[in-house]
């Protein structure tokens, strides 16, 4: 239910933003315990690093390659998927380096598992916003649409950096100590390529590779995955390369790795894009699975940068978000 006596405002008991792994689930949770919640995000749909793209008759998974598990509750979750037909064990290893751990991947894409775990959220989408307030016991969330968000407790779920800039934004100013704690967190940058081949690669089975040297950190063949019809490789570049790089024009940096693919292609690059992760992978954990900024009202910082640098630490993450809004919320 949505009350809406002013047009431009929306008010909830939670406000959750962004739409990846760590907000989905904590938006999941927390409106099975009964709270009305709002889940905002910049994009056009939900995932975040869960990204998948179509090029005419291709399909790439350009973000996450594959989900890994080691808590219970999260491989519940994942079950859970693959008896909703949105999730499949893609392999248990690599060429080389086969140790028997399950790797899952989307079904049809890896975007399929956010979507899923979305279902029954009310969502709001190409909702960026500009500035979190404090207004009074509330918070108070502006978007670049004009548009005003209030809610009892919210959960920041982008990387540390874009938080900390709507923090910022919105006039909020962090204890001395939580302020470099979380500013010390650091993200490689990631650019990565999709090409659509006349013919099939010479990735072997299953289809993805990490090169020990060179520029490339992982290249996958997304037909043998079993996402795409048509000859389809995903190529990430190494943090070094991506950073050195960024400035660059993009599809000159596509093209350099595309030659430095050239071994493992096999076949003629019919066309390619590229696009730019700048906030691929943190480089350094939080030691905490999420931060309570703010008692009253309630304010936590969640992601993969608090519990670890996975699908599976976002999860957990967002669950403890959600655990961490509930409790406060019945101490206050």
């Amino acid at each position: 239910m949505k009350y809406r006596m002013d047009p431009t405002k929306q008010t909830t008991d939670v406000l959750v933003i962004g739409a990846g792994m760590a907000g989905l689930i904590a938006a999941a949770e927390l409106q099975r315990a009964g709270r009305r919640v709002l889940v905002l995000d910049k994009g056009r749909s939900v995932g975040g690093r869960l990204a998948s793209r179509r090029i005419d008759g291709a399909t790439f998974d350009h973000g996450a390659q594959f989900i890994t598990t080691r808590d219970p509750r999260f491989a519940a979750v994942l079950e859970q998927g693959r008896w909703s037909g949105t999730m499949e064990e893609w392999c248990r290893g690599f060429a080389g380096s086969v140790d028997g751990h399950v790797r899952w991947r989307g079904k049809p894409s890896m975007s399929a598992v956010a979507k899923h775990i979305a279902l029954g959220l009310d969502l709001h989408l190409e909702m960026p916003v500009v500035a979190l307030r404090r207004a009074g016991e509330r918070w108070s969330a502006e978007t670049a649409k004009g548009l005003t968000f209030t809610a009892g407790a919210v959960v920041l779920t982008p990387p540390v950096p874009q938080s900390l800039a709507l923090l910022d934004a919105g006039g909020i100013v962090l204890p001395m100590e939580m302020r470099s704690r979380l500013a010390a967190i650091e993200y490689e940058r990631c650019i990565a390529v999709m090409a659509v081949l006349e013919g099939p690669s010479r990735i072997p089975p299953p289809g993805g590779l990490a090169p020990a040297e060179g520029p490339i950190s992982w290249i996958a063949d997304n037909q043998l995955k079993g996402i795409s019809a048509e000859a389809a490789v995903t190529i990430h570049a190494t943090h070094v390369f991506s950073l050195e790089h960024w400035e660059r024009e993009r599809q000159e940096s596509g093209r350099e790795l595309l030659h430095a693919a050239a071994p493992w292609l096999g076949a003629r690059v019919k066309t390619f894009q590229v696009h730019g992760w700048r906030y691929s992978k943190p480089m350094r954990v939080d030691k905490e699975p999420c931060v309570l900024v703010a008692q009253s009202p309630p304010l936590v910082l969640a992601g993969d940068a608090f519990a670890g640098p996975r699908v599976e630490g976002a999860a957990l993450s967002g669950w403890a978000a959600a655990e961490t809004i509930l409790t406060t919320r019945r101490d206050s």
